[in-house]
């Protein structure tokens, strides 16, 4: 079968390789009918930071169709359209036992510790998957794993009701957020994003009003109101930087961005401002919330996806993507394309 496989940090090959075998106890056969490219796959790829087996099919964010469920599965029939849960985690370290399976002690993802999703099949735990409705768009139902990110995120920030809320990126997180606070809070909705293509985009979609981190800028679409939540969505130091400038005391900035800078920080900044940062990992237990959200942000989440592409196409998008050319906020691999 066809796959995108990751061998190295810049070296991510698309070739045959043989089919996954029968599906042991636990485990599921899926036929992968769309694969998201996320920014940490293409942060894995320019690093290498989480290569932990090699070579290893690359995408964790996924939805396929079950074509044959190992002993011992319950629940689930061929058939099923069924996203899965990006973590691979170990069920038995102190974490886990305590509900916190995102800070498991072994936690690793799919694509890494175990094939991903850039392939024609792959086999998975039972337990990482849940159903969708099987009319759903296989695109749509791909991005079940970063929406379920973008609800940990806002769900970290937790704004108060009638703030002013910053979106600093309009990525595929980034956008993803401001579509959820479009929908859930009552407060300003404000996104920053240099790239025009993707502010039109997100600012049309949601209804944000675009700035730039200017403190004029944000103070003039608050009309002297303070802002007092902020999430940081590009990875970027002199983003998180600006946005410690522009929240008032005793705002929040939940950071859901990967970085590959370090931050030099007084921390008299956050002590004498009141200012809290709040490190947004994974997802705690929104990924059965995001599932169940897809057919109502449907047409929203179309209008996010900019291009499918087959497998073979893979290594050049993540070329693509990396220098910043891509047209919309997510790139889906469709596994079935030429």
């Amino acid at each position: 079968m066809k796959a995108a496989r990751l061998y190295a940090a810049g070296d991510i090959r698309a070739e045959e390789m043989p089919a996954p075998p029968a599906p042991g106890p636990g485990e599921v056969l899926l036929a992968v009918e769309a694969a998201g490219i996320c920014g940490s796959d293409l942060h894995n790829f320019r690093t290498g930071h989480w290569i932990s087996r090699s070579p290893s099919v690359a995408g964790h964010e996924l939805a396929g169709r079950l074509v044959a469920v190992g002993p011992g599965v319950e629940g689930f029939s061929p058939g099923d359209l069924v996203v899965a849960d990006s973590r691979v985690w170990c069920g038995t370290c102190s974490e886990c036992r305590d509900g916190r399976k995102q800070f498991c002690e072994n936690l690793g993802f799919v694509g890494e510790v175990c094939d991903g999703g850039f392939a024609e099949q792959v086999v998975l735990p039972a337990r990482l998957l849940h159903a969708v409705d099987p009319a759903l768009d296989p695109a749509i139902a791909a991005l079940a794993e970063p929406l379920a990110v973008a609800l940990h995120a806002v769900s970290r920030l937790a704004p108060a009701p009638g703030s002013a809320v910053l979106v600093a990126g309009c990525g595929p997180i980034g956008g993803l957020v401001a579509l959820l606070l479009s929908r859930r809070h009552d407060g300003p909705l404000l996104i920053a994003e240099r790239h025009a293509g993707r502010a039109a985009l997100v600012a049309h979609v949601t209804g944000a009003r675009l700035v730039t981190l200017d403190a004029g800028s944000i103070a003039e679409a608050l009309n002297g109101a303070r802002l007092m939540a902020a999430v940081e969505a590009t990875g970027q130091i002199p983003v998180l930087s600006a946005l410690l400038d522009r929240v008032a005391g005793g705002g929040r900035i939940a950071l859901v961005g990967i970085f590959h800078e370090t931050l030099h920080l007084d921390p008299n900044r956050l002590v004498e401002r009141g200012v809290a940062l709040l490190g947004c990992h994974a997802f705690a237990d929104e990924m059965a919330e995001a599932a169940a959200l897809l057919p109502e942000l449907a047409p929203q989440l179309r209008r996010f996806v900019a291009e499918e592409i087959a497998i073979d196409a893979v290594p050049a998008a993540y070329e693509r993507l990396l220098a910043g050319q891509g047209a919309g906020l997510k790139t889906i691999v469709r596994p079935a394309l030429p």
